[in-house]
């Protein structure tokens, strides 16, 4: 019996442009336990890019790209973008406590695309 080969993740600028803001977003917050708060979220976003690696598929398919109405489908069409700049032909979401990263795989690539708090609405992609 053979193991799986490792897949290669990378975040993408975007990815790591939301990260930054998450921890801006701390830091006016609550400038007390932001680092802490912070550390934390990296911890388990290192977690996350370990089962990854092991298992791109581990995700949940990204649901909003079945919306229907034309506010969520003019959302989704920025996180599409995402991808196909990527190269990746699937799209996937994974829950790190309270925060979703939205990413692209195949069976050897897994690109983070974006990270949103789960009240956030949509993705924010980089200007």
């Amino acid at each position: 019996m053979t193991l799986p080969v490792n897949a290669r993740v990378e975040a993408a600028p975007n990815f790591l442009s939301n990260l930054d803001a998450t921890h801006q977003f701390f830091i006016e917050q609550d400038a007390d336990s932001a680092t802490e708060r912070f550390r934390k979220l990296k911890a388990e976003l290192r977690e996350m890019i370990a089962v990854l690696s092991w298992s791109p598929a581990s995700g949940h398919p990204a649901r909003f790209l079945t919306a229907r109405s034309a506010q969520a489908r003019l959302r989704s069409q920025t996180v599409q973008q995402l991808a196909a700049q990527a190269g990746l032909p699937h799209l996937r979401e994974y829950l790190v406590n309270r925060h979703i990263v939205l990413y692209a795989h195949s069976e050897v690539e897994v690109v983070l695309l974006a990270l949103k708090h789960q009240r956030q609405l949509s993705y924010l992609a980089e200007n």
